[in-house]
């Protein structure tokens, strides 16, 4: 399951011989779209890190309404078929919606845009960081954190120097699955 199709993409790609494969790798558009998807992969995963990492402190340090909601919202990405989230982005942000007269006086342009295929990688992936990070933070409790705060730690240096050494693989490993997505 995973060598006969790694050789059948060889095959395919080598098919014609390497002078072939060769150019077709360095075409233009190949490497724009090479560079497009390292921009889109970037830029989602620093996004996904940043609120992953914010959702998951949330949701594990604070009692707040809403709670179960925002877990729910989190859950969304994984439960919606990507064919049905990219009708969703479509009806959304394309010439039936009616927010696209308004996008289109602005000059923004979203679907079948580079900023489409950004929000398109961003909603995917949201999920992989903080479901990686809810586990680890529910397990490691409060104590040395408020113990910290008692000590007149602020907030930054708590995090820094208490939470991060214990969330650090598990927040690897998030990134990992939201760039290998």
């Amino acid at each position: 399951m995973l060598v006969l199709p790694l050789f059948t993409v060889i095959g395919e790609a080598l098919k014609k011989g390497w002078d072939a494969y060769t150019t077709a790798v360095t075409d233009s558009y190949t490497i724009s779209a090479t560079w497009l998807t390292l921009e889109a992969t970037l830029i989602a995963v620093i996004l996904n890190t940043v609120f992953g990492l914010f959702a998951a402190w949330m949701i594990t340090k604070f009692h707040f309404r809403g709670k179960k909601l925002l877990t729910t919202l989190i859950d969304v990405p994984v439960t919606i078929s990507p064919i049905i989230a990219g009708l969703i982005f479509g009806l959304t942000y394309g010439r039936q919606s009616p927010i696209y007269p308004f996008l289109q006086d602005m000059g923004l342009k979203i679907v079948f845009a580079v900023p489409g295929i950004i929000l398109a990688t961003v909603f995917v992936t949201f999920p992989f960081i903080s479901r990686e990070l809810i586990p680890v933070l529910e397990s490691q409790g409060t104590d040395e954190e408020e113990a910290a705060a008692l000590m007149g730690a602020g907030g930054f240096r708590i995090f820094r120097k208490v939470t991060f050494p214990h969330i650090k693989w598990a927040l690897l490993y998030g990134v990992v699955l939201c760039t290998a997505r």
